[in-house]
């Protein structure tokens, strides 16, 4: 399905990692490129009905006035990702959910790869997908991740589409959950009868997604998942065994043998910035959870963990609801203290004390990483962990949710170096 972009008027609206790929990739393609952002020109959604073609960036909401107005006048909406399944003569397998796209994906690639087989691990947590075209043949495989903001407009899907657990994220961005939810399910809308969908059959949500595919439906489940697959794993927490189950009914699509898929499971040591081990300092044990940014996944990893617990909650705002999450804490025992910071932390603060949790609750404000981590070390006991989830975005006291979980292990290092 090639389309023919030499010479055309594209405009590419949002100049982030997508907006750099798509026009290296339009330009070796004879197009006529205009870059708009609002970080260069404050107007830069004006006049876009002059264009013939507009690639939209993931951040750029699909359905902006101006952009609907463009594609009413007869202008094509198009995104670097629908750019590259277009042209892809690989086979796609495309990973979704509210959260654990990045580890599933990641598993997928390690098990394939170990396997011997030609794959690439492309989007958010890989490389740049359109300037990979030019490596990619029939027999290679590409692991992508795909957020909503990619799938809201997708009318494509991949040959093996991946549904995690879907919940609630990006309201901030979304208008509505069914808008969220339905740009979710386009991973799977768009396959054909040779595809597979292979699903999360424990939630309500993802396992509707699974009514009326052309496409073959395998479900998944960690209830069901091998005892193999369970045990001596290097990954905390119930939510990675649905993130290994997953991978799992993904190799055996594929045809990877057993041995190959346990041996590669049991090594993984999971992502940066996801539940990932920092370091024990005088018996207490630090983790850096920084990618939890609502709170689901916080829930998640409060789940990993029986020992005596001291969480660091907080950051900025995206409209999210904090009473399952302060549930959950009251809930769990082995939930000693909660160290609130940023924005948001008096919101989830008052959510947690209307569950009537009864453990110590302190709001620290904006200070920096190093007295959040000094104060969370004196009050955690040892033999107790540490975890950074902090249920919220991360952009009122820092970069992004990296550079929040790297000050955290800076300042977990230096603590234990003294």
């Amino acid at each position: 399905m090639n389309m023919n972009y030499r010479g055309k008027k594209i405009a590419i609206l949002g100049y982030g990692l997508e907006g750099v790929d798509a026009e290296k990739f339009l330009k070796s393609e004879g197009a006529d490129i205009t870059v708009l952002d609002q970080k260069f020109d404050g107007k830069y959604l004006e006049n876009l009905s002059s264009f013939d073609f507009i690639v939209r960036s993931p951040g750029v909401y699909r359905f902006l006035p101006e952009i609907v107005r463009a594609e009413k006048a007869g202008v094509k909406i198009t995104s670097a990702v629908k750019l590259f399944f277009e042209s892809c003569p690989a086979r796609i397998i495309g990973v979704t959910g509210t959260k654990g796209k990045g580890t599933t994906s990641t598993l997928i690639y390690e098990i394939l790869k170990a396997d011997g087989r030609e794959v690439y691990l492309v989007g958010n947590i890989g490389k740049p997908y359109l300037e990979l075209l030019p490596k990619l043949n029939s027999k290679a495989w590409v692991v992508m991740e795909m957020s909503s903001f990619q799938l809201i407009d997708m009318d494509i899907s991949p040959n093996i589409a991946v549904v995690l657990n879907i919940t609630l994220d990006h309201m901030d961005w979304h208008k509505s959950i069914e808008e969220y939810r339905n740009a979710k399910k386009n991973i799977v809308t768009h396959q054909k009868p040779f595809d597979f969908a292979v699903v999360n059959e424990e939630y309500d949500t993802p396992k509707g997604f699974a009514t009326g595919l052309k496409s073959k439906v395998v479900f998944f489940s960690k209830k069901t998942l091998k005892k193999d697959f369970k045990e001596g794993l290097l990954l905390r927490g119930q939510h990675n065994l649905e993130n290994v189950a997953a991978a799992v009914s993904v190799a055996q699509i594929v045809g990877v043998n057993e041995k190959t898929i346990l041996s590669t499971i049991k090594n993984f040591k999971g992502l940066e910035h996801r539940l990932e081990l920092v370091s024990e300092v005088d018996g207490r044990t630090f983790y850096n959870d920084s990618f939890a940014t609502g709170p689901q996944p916080t829930i998640a990893a409060i789940r990993s963990f029986d020992e005596p617990e001291t969480l660091i909650l907080g950051g900025s705002d995206k409209g999210l609801d904090f009473d399952e999450l302060g549930e959950e804490i009251t809930k769990r025992v082995n939930v000693k203290n909660i160290l609130l910071i940023g924005l948001i932390g008096p919101k989830i603060g008052e959510a947690i004390k209307r569950s009537g949790f009864g453990g110590n609750l302190e709001y620290l404000g904006k200070p920096d990483m190093k007295e959040i981590v000094r104060r969370a070390f004196e009050i955690t006991p040892k033999g107790g962990v540490v975890v950074l989830s902090p249920a919220a975005a991360s952009f009122d006291m820092f970069e992004n949710y990296k550079d929040r979980g790297n000050q955290f292990k800076k300042a977990v290092l230096e603590l234990k170096n003294g």
